[in-house]
């Protein structure tokens, strides 16, 4: 070769670089982001890869979905899921922020790990709820370790149940970690400060969760690729085409069986005509009368009938008013306030507020002081000293 170049060679190169003369049009800065949020490679999945996985998501999801029920006192209803690939970029320009990142590793039975995301609204609801609100009342409010702790709290008992239908699919016990959870307000954070699976491609599964009137939104489970491929190897490939025929019917309820067909009258026989002999009359055939029989469905005037009755079933049916269900969110800490008094001033007398100012409050001398929880009005008592401290011994619970 003489060391000169062609004119394709020329335009070949030339079309490779752009005007900074970086080749390929890329600089440093974008090739590491292109590493972080490459191309999605839509074989890392096959279909069935993907049917299975979704199954076995419904199915862990439905117990979870039980068991919030059981947290919030709301009717949960959580859909059939929709199983995609996804990457950093894709998930954060299609997923409202701020969220909330819930990881949850498993410790046995499963090795991996996979993130439950939650739009911020959603968790100041079901937090609500879980501490004895009525879920409307977050305007204007944000999430702080309490919200943090009572959703890391109720993901730690969904996941929970999630493991108990797993481990009964493998026959062997499914464990998790408690939870961590991240709440997430721009896309510039750093994936890998969440889980080092979200800089390149995972598994997204998606869900419609409504909760009652108050919660009518979307909830994501995050998979790591080789997560997602060990729980198709452990509920599918290791038990062949039965198991997997199992699990895609597991899911869906069992249809209500059919009533029992009222018994069929008893045939009538065909009339029996036996020649006679010659020279006699013919005889008149003899038929049974069934028709005159009263139907065996119908209830015979002897018989003491009575209509079905059926117990009142409601939405909090299980959940005693004491509180049975707060030995699940016992670790939740709450904020504890005693009132000694209110009092309503105009701007004009607060304007005037100075050192030595008494204030006359609504509460008379030695009456009782109000106990809140949260805000909320649950118990009088009386002001104690305590060494060198203030309390208050509770002597009434307000209902």
């Amino acid at each position: 070769m003489d060391g000169t170049l062609s004119q394709d060679e020329i335009n070949a190169l030339l079309e490779g670089m752009d005007t900074s003369g970086n080749v390929g049009g890329s600089s440093d800065g974008d090739l590491a982001a292109a590493a972080m949020s490459s191309e999605i490679d839509e074989n890392l999945l096959n279909d069935t890869e993907k049917d299975a996985i979704g199954e076995v998501a419904n199915i862990s999801m439905g117990s979870s979905a039980t068991t919030l029920f059981s947290l919030v006192n709301q009717k949960v209803n959580i859909t059939t899921p929709r199983v995609e690939l996804c990457n950093w970029e894709k998930l954060m320009n299609e997923y409202e922020k701020p969220c909330v990142f819930v990881q949850i590793k498993y410790t046995i039975g499963l090795d991996g790990s996979n993130i439950m995301i939650l739009k911020e609204r959603d968790v100041m609801i079901i937090t609500d709820l879980m501490m004895g609100g009525d879920g409307t009342n977050i305007e204007g409010s944000e999430i702080g370790e309490l919200q943090l702790s009572a959703i890391s709290e109720a993901m730690n008992q969904m996941m929970g149940a999630s493991a108990t239908a797993l481990s009964s699919m493998i026959n062997q016990k499914v464990d998790i970690s408690p939870p961590q959870a991240t709440f997430l307000e721009a896309m510039d954070t750093d994936p890998g400060e969440i889980a080092e699976f979200l800089r390149g491609t995972f598994v997204r599964i998606s869900f419609k969760m409504q909760i009652g009137d108050l919660v009518d939104s979307s909830i994501m489970q995050l998979y790591p690729i080789d997560f997602a491929k060990s729980l198709y190897d452990t509920f599918i490939s290791s038990a062949g085409e039965d198991l997997a025929a199992s699990v895609s019917t597991s899911s869906a309820p069992e249809p209500a069986p059919a009533p029992a067909p009222a018994p069929a009258p008893a045939p009538m026989p065909a009339p029996t005509m036996d020649a006679p002999p010659m020279g006699q009359p013919m005889p008149q055939p003899m038929y049974q009368q069934p028709m005159y029989q009263q139907p065996q469905m119908m209830p015979q005037p002897n018989m003491n009938v009575q209509p079905a009755s059926f117990q009142n079933f409601s939405m909090d049916a299980g959940i005693a008013p004491g509180g049975e269900n707060i030995s699940l969110i016992k670790d939740v800490p709450l904020e504890v306030t005693v009132e000694l008094g209110r009092t309503h001033k105009p701007i004009s007398d607060i304007l005037d507020f100075s050192p030595g100012t008494i204030i006359e409050l609504d509460k008379v001398a030695g009456e009782p002081v109000d106990v809140l929880v949260n805000g909320k009005f649950v118990a009088k008592g009386e002001v104690v000293v305590i060494e060198e401290s203030f309390g208050v011994r509770v002597t009434e619970i307000v209902k």
